[in-house]
């Protein structure tokens, strides 16, 4: 291919696919970005998903865990989409199982990230897949461990040349 002059392969290599699971060692470990949850995010997240209880809703209520806290699902789902954007972007077929353990409060101007560990990556007798199991732990800027949970993922595996 011809590109204003300059010769290209024939199919350019797409840009931000995910890792194959030929590429996820056990225990190689993934640190994400960070993000600071934002009142706009916790209204719409609450609203969106009909978890409109006033200890979300009502900044003059000051509960057991502080002013301003956010659901343990809007934690776990912005930390999931950084994971699906940087690490599994079509590569992952199908999220087979999670388990979740909230440990501190998060609160609205809280900065997070997450690490990511492979625990064990099992090749499946067909389809050129593999289950993926990986621990995540979630934490703010103050680097205290605010969620965890495990993953069990199915990811594609590298795609066969044919020569």
């Amino acid at each position: 291919m011809d590109i204003d002059g300059v010769e290209t392969r024939a199919e350019p290599t797409l840009l931000g696919r995910g890792l194959y699971w030929q590429d996820m060692k056990v225990g190689a470990s993934f640190r994400t970005y960070t993000r600071t949850i934002t009142e706009t995010d916790l209204v719409s997240f609450v609203t969106l998903t009909g978890m409109t209880d006033s200890g979300f809703l009502d900044a003059t209520i000051a509960g057991p865990m502080g002013g301003r806290p956010v659901p343990g699902a809007l934690t776990y789902s912005m930390i999931e989409g950084f994971i699906v954007q940087s690490l599994i972007r079509g590569t992952g077929i199908a999220m087979l199982a999670c388990t979740q353990e909230a440990i501190a409060p998060v609160h609205v101007g809280d900065t997070l990230h997450a690490i990511i560990v492979f625990d064990s990556v099992r090749p499946t007798s067909k389809g050129n897949r593999a289950i993926v199991d990986s621990s995540i732990i979630i934490l703010n800027q103050h680097g205290e461990h605010v969620l965890r949970y495990t993953s069990r993922r199915m990811i594609a595996g590298r795609p066969e040349v044919v020569e």
